[in-house]
């Protein structure tokens, strides 16, 4: 019910015009992770994605000339059953795992002070969870929850929530995460809803800013032209 995965070939070819390096990384239990590493002229360091809940690196790629045009690497994973990603989802904690696992590995390529760690819905609270335990540049939330327990509970309330397999208490982790936060959130977001960035910001303190997305929806915040000017701020 949370995530809408789709498969690719193993021999799928991915096809985007700008510079990048496929990646297969081994997580704890033996599943190879797909990922793409989308590269930058002169790089300033390195974006790392976690994209939401459904689409593979066939479309989601098409986001990485946002952040390359910016003087940034992005490396953008498949979550598992995704893609060309093995293995099952099967609770929030395996996939924790895996999005640690990923990250360990690409960080051995660049200094962590000029790695910044982003999320989108879902991704949001992995973000999170990601940075509390890390020490990035900065952390990006975008269409992020408040808590996911809380938002699953309004969209199917006759679900019981001991029955649930991801919590991700995105209000928990963010006040103790360390770096800079960037949140923005469209204000005619119906998936979820601009009031849990809101709250989220009111539980934060200096190291915090947001950013409204006016007249926006939960798809397409990195097309948006005012997340891309602020985008160009941050990562100066």
């Amino acid at each position: 019910m949370v995530f809408h995965s789709a498969r690719l070939p193993k021999d799928y070819k991915f096809d985007y015009q700008h510079k990048f390096e496929e990646l297969n990384i081994r997580s704890f239990d033996g599943s190879l992770l797909n990922g793409l590493l989308f590269k930058a002229e002169n790089s300033k360091g390195l974006v790392f994605y976690l994209h939401g809940n459904a689409g593979t690196l066939e479309t989601w790629g098409k986001i990485a000339s946002i952040y390359t045009s910016l003087g940034y690497d992005i490396f953008i994973m498949d979550y598992r059953s995704f893609g060309k990603s093995e293995g099952e989802i099967e609770n929030e904690e395996q996939l924790t795992q895996d999005v640690s696992i990923v990250y360990k590995s690409i960080s051995k390529r660049y200094t962590e002070d000029k790695i910044i760690i982003a999320g989108y819905s879902i991704g949001s609270g992995f973000a999170t969870k990601l940075a509390l335990k890390n020490k990035p540049k900065a952390l990006i939330l975008q269409a992020p929850y408040y808590n996911f327990l809380e938002l699953s509970s309004s969209r199917v309330p006759f679900f019981p929530d001991f029955m649930k397999k991801f919590s991700l208490e995105t209000n928990l982790y963010l006040p103790e995460v360390k770096c800079p936060i960037y949140i923005f959130h469209g204000t005619e977001d119906q998936l979820i809803p601009y009031d849990n960035s809101v709250r989220l910001k009111k539980l934060l303190k200096s190291n915090a800013y947001f950013y409204p997305l006016k007249n926006q929806d939960h798809v397409g915040v990195n097309e948006n032209e005012d997340f891309q000017k602020q985008l160009k701020i941050l990562l100066e």
